[in-house]
């Protein structure tokens, strides 16, 4: 990969000249790389001309030049760039040797980076198995699916995990609810008629406040277990569960493990955790204050609140006074498990269709051990996961603390317009509006894909190729992709069942259309396709037109993309290069003769689009996105 071996000759010639100088390398020396934005400065510049002069003593020009000079020369670079230019004040630019690429650099799709193959174990989805699943939940599952299919490309092993929180307050809310509400209507889904149940209940909470008792009790149940409410507490999250897997196997999102909070409880994971955590200085029990009787993580120093919880303490507190553990406690647990820390294994049967399942009565498997987590929760959630990792300090895990992985991302919440469809009262004037399963408002997964469909189904002309509702999943799963992890996503029913600009179907239709052009092309040129050396000659023999330049430069960033997609664990990366990668190929088709252009060009802009389409369909594969020969 050029990008990575500029890197190592850049840190192997700054690493020279401060030696050759007397100095040692500084340890905020960072080698920057950029794509310069005018084509006519190359395909790479650096800045660690600029970078040096402080340390140097030296015009940043020369030292500029110098390490042109040893560019050049550098055996990691050998034949890779055509020339490398020095500009003002201080940059070194590189142009790539176009023929040099074409005959050397493997297919997009074949590209397999090297790393440390470390296991990685990514949690994700972990809905309250309470009622149906909602597109914010929907947005988790996404994100977390693809790092999976990110990091599998990138040739880790990595096992999915589902947490199932069988023994919290949202599950005793519906359980309650069950005993307590009376719907009458019809539903097609358990789900659903938990939906209503839960807002139902919710709104009886705010009007006899008395009925919240039932829901302590409720919950002291489901902990002990082998009791009527714990056995409908079990019935009613298997059942919701099954649903939440089939919603989400529409999206090709899948699991291998569901790890249910009760055996986590049950088989003794927070005892061995608390026993290990009573021998260290930061975990004890309160004896006075409002915190009496609680066992508490005590902080090193004051924090601050950092995400607005109305029941945040700087001591974070694990056991309540009346014993009942919090869901930070049960977090800690499974984290020790999960990179192996604890001597206890967990047990396990089928759940379905591949999952396996925690359980008492199943058989032991090779299930967790990771080098890696990686969890996929909202950014609400930041201060537990801090304490989990704090947890981890504690015992004196700092090096697996180090590889626990927290992504963030922001909720979904509906757009004015779309909360108005959907009977919220909009009268404030607000642009957005949060979705609440106590109010029972919110969109569910089930009704968007359905909406989906019948949008796609009015707007397509022929239906060869791909069916209708995979082509609906695929632009759901873009939409909840391409936003950057941080930002709050606005969800508008109308924009995002919009099928042109930077969707999902936008990009399918651009691959499509490259399978078409090749498979007319094939039978012409199959022969003179395999000269790879007179392909290549093409550029400097003709001259590339700047549409073909623009395409061939974007696919040599592959590589580096996919690397800077997965160390970020950014997937809305990915989204926006496939999504400019298409639109230069779009332009490329509508002002280049392919077909019947001379048999130099022809040659050459035919294999061009056999590159896009290896590399789009490998960028399509990594989010989940069908590759279709046909839409």
């Amino acid at each position: 990969m050029i990008h990575k071996q500029l890197n190592q000759a850049l840190e192997d010639i700054a690493e020279q000249l401060l030696q050759e100088a007397g100095h040692a390398v500084p340890e905020e020396l960072s080698i920057v790389i950029e794509h310069p934005a005018n084509d006519r400065h190359g395909e790479y510049s650096t800045n660690l001309a600029m970078k040096l002069v402080r340390v140097l003593k030296q015009n940043p020009l020369t030292i500029a030049n110098e390490i042109k000079a040893r560019l050049v020369d550098h055996p990691r670079l050998a034949g890779r760039f055509e020339h490398i230019e020095v500009a003002a004040p201080g940059f070194v630019n590189l142009f790539i040797h176009w023929e040099h690429w074409i005959v050397n650099s493997p297919r997009q799709d074949a590209f397999q980076p090297e790393n440390d193959r470390q296991k990685v174990l990514i949690e994700h989805t972990s809905i309250n198995p309470n009622k149906s699943a909602h597109i914010g939940h929907l947005r988790n599952s996404c994100i977390g699916d693809t790092l999976a299919r990110m990091l599998k490309r990138m040739g880790h092993p990595v096992e999915v995990h589902n947490y199932i929180d069988d023994l919290g307050n949202q599950l005793a809310d519906t359980v309650v609810g069950v005993l307590r509400t009376s719907i009458q209507q019809q539903h097609s889904r358990f789900g659903d008629f938990c939906w209503d149940v839960y807002a139902e209940i919710n709104r009886k909470y705010r009007e006899q406040p008395e009925l919240e008792q039932e829901r302590a009790n409720v919950l002291h149940h489901l902990e002990l277990g082998h009791n009527n409410i714990a056995w409908l507490g079990m019935l009613v999250a298997e059942q919701i569960v099954r649903e939440h897997l089939e919603d989400m196997r529409q999206f090709g999102i899948d699991y291998d493990v569901l790890v249910w909070e009760s055996s986590i409880v049950r088989e003794g994971f927070w005892q061995e955790t608390f026993e290990r955590l009573q021998k260290t200085d930061l975990f004890r029990q309160e004896s006075e204050g409002k915190l009496a009787g609680c066992w508490v993580l005590k902080q090193t120093v004051e924090e601050s609140d950092p995400a607005g919880q109305t029941e945040f303490h700087s001591d974070k507190v694990l056991v309540r006074s009346n014993g009942i553990l919090t869901y930070t406690a049960k977090d800690i647990a499974y984290h020790m498990w999960k990179f192996g820390l604890l001597d206890k294994p967990f047990r396990y049967q089928p759940f379905g269709d591949g999952v396996w399942s925690t359980h008492s009565q199943g058989v032991e498997h090779d299930i967790g051990r990771a080098d890696m987590v990686v969890n996929v929760i909202d950014h609400r959630q930041e201060y537990p996961q801090q304490m989990v990792k704090q947890a981890l300090q504690a015992l004196g895990y700092d090096k697996h603390a180090a590889q626990l992985h927290h992504v963030s991302y922001g909720v979904v919440s509906l757009s004015r317009a779309t909360a108005e469809s959907l009977g919220v009262d909009t009268s404030d004037g607000r642009s957005s509006y949060t979705m609440s399963g106590r109010q029972g408002i919110g969109i569910k997964v089930a009704d968007l894909v359905v909406h989906m469909e019948a949008v796609i189904e009015a707007k397509r002309s022929q239906h060869e190729g791909l069916d209708s509702r995979s082509i609906a999943a695929a632009a759901i799963r873009y939409y909840l992709l391409k936003f950057h992890l941080q930002t709050e996503v606005v969800f508008d029913l109308e924009q995002a069942t919009e099928v042109s600009g930077n969707t999902g179907v936008y990009l399918m239709y651009s691959y499509a259309r490259a399978c078409s052009i090749l498979d007319k092309g094939r039978c012409l040129t199959d022969t003179a396709m395999s000269d790879i050396s007179a392909i290549a000659a093409y550029p400097a023999a003709e001259g590339l037109a700047p549409q073909e330049y623009a395409i061939l430069k974007q696919l040599a960033y592959w590589p580096e993309t996919l690397e800077e997609v997965v160390a970020g664990l950014a997937p809305n990366l990915l989204c926006t290069y496939l999504y400019e990668l298409a639109s230069l190929f779009n332009h490329f088709y509508a002002t280049c003769e392919i077909l019947k252009a001379d048999e130099g060009a022809k040659r050459f802009r035919l294999w061009l689009a056999g590159r896009y389409r290896d590399t789009m369909h490998d960028g399509l594969s990594i989010l989940g996105l069908p590759a279709p020969n046909r839409m």
